[in-house]
């Protein structure tokens, strides 16, 4: 049987993308924004806040919870080989430097 990685964390940007951490330790980059741009249901992640604070991990994917409640049901998820299809971000280091830098 193929192995197919799972995520097991997600970081939103204020961009629209997302980038997710899979466990056999790739990181994918995401891009919503064409997702957005469809309307509909997805024209909730047009608010920033709503993006970057419900983002997360439902149904073993990347999820948007739209109810606050982690409904299973009540979400936007990713299909999971999507994000197994994302381009894969070479330089990790660099990455959490730009996304977890402290300010002095």
């Amino acid at each position: 049987m193929e192995y197919l990685p799972e995520i097991e964390q997600v970081v939103p940007t204020l961009d629209y993308k997302v980038y997710v951490y899979m466990d056999d330790n790739t990181v994918r980059l995401y891009d919503a924004a064409p997702l957005i741009q469809r309307g509909g249901i997805f024209k909730k992640l047009q608010d920033k806040t709503f993006f970057m604070e419900r983002c997360t991990i439902m149904n073993d994917t990347l999820a948007w919870d739209l109810s606050g409640r982690l409904d299973p049901e009540d979400c936007i998820d990713i299909c999971p080989d999507t994000i197994r299809e994302c381009e894969i971000v070479e330089d990790i280091e660099a990455l959490e430097k730009e996304l977890f830098a402290v300010e002095a």
